[in-house]
């Protein structure tokens, strides 16, 4: 495996887990919901995907990046499943969305096995916590697009990872 890190505070830390790429069948994984209920990838079967992944929900580019995506998941109906992924509590994120009325988006945590992290490479292990990025998988369960953002500090890149979605649809 690869040695693949990640800025955090200006520090560099480790990326642990699997490395997806472009062209990979994408792995399933088990998070929760708000209402502590399993969530599987395999439950959007045959919907395009965009999975956004954060650190902390009560972080301030964390906060813009959902409503950026909770914004553009509004102009796709259910053609597409907008997943908004973290290692905070399912309480936090229910929390969160409530207050800042984010509603067009799945938000799931990923606190009690970070089977997501590890499963596509975007757990920061030695911090529990995950890397920022995002991933488009097709209705076909293909990742079609992977972007992790070299400065956990930085927004991701909005244009690219939607003109990716645009292509699926």
């Amino acid at each position: 495996m690869e040695n693949r890190t990640v800025l955090f505070g200006g520090n560099p830390v480790a990326l642990s887990g699997n490395s997806v790429k472009v062209g990979d069948k994408a792995p399933e994984f088990t998070a929760i919901d708000n209402g502590l209920k399993p969530v599987k990838l395999s439950d959007f079967k045959g919907k395009v995907k965009l999975i956004s992944i954060f650190p902390s929900i009560d972080t301030s580019i964390c906060s813009i990046q959902n409503h950026k995506f909770n914004s553009e998941s509004g102009t796709y109906g259910d053609k597409v499943a907008f997943l908004a992924i973290s290692i905070d509590l399912p309480f936090a994120l229910k929390r969160f969305c409530g207050a800042e009325g984010i509603n067009n988006l799945t938000t799931l945590s990923d606190h009690r096995d970070a089977d997501f992290g590890s499963k596509y490479g975007f757990l920061i292990k030695d911090l529990r916590l995950l890397a920022r990025g995002v991933v488009v998988i097709d209705k076909d369960d293909v990742i079609r697009y992977v972007e992790v953002v070299p400065n956990v500090g930085h927004e991701p890149n909005y244009d690219n990872a939607l003109k990716a979605l645009k292509t699926l649809l």
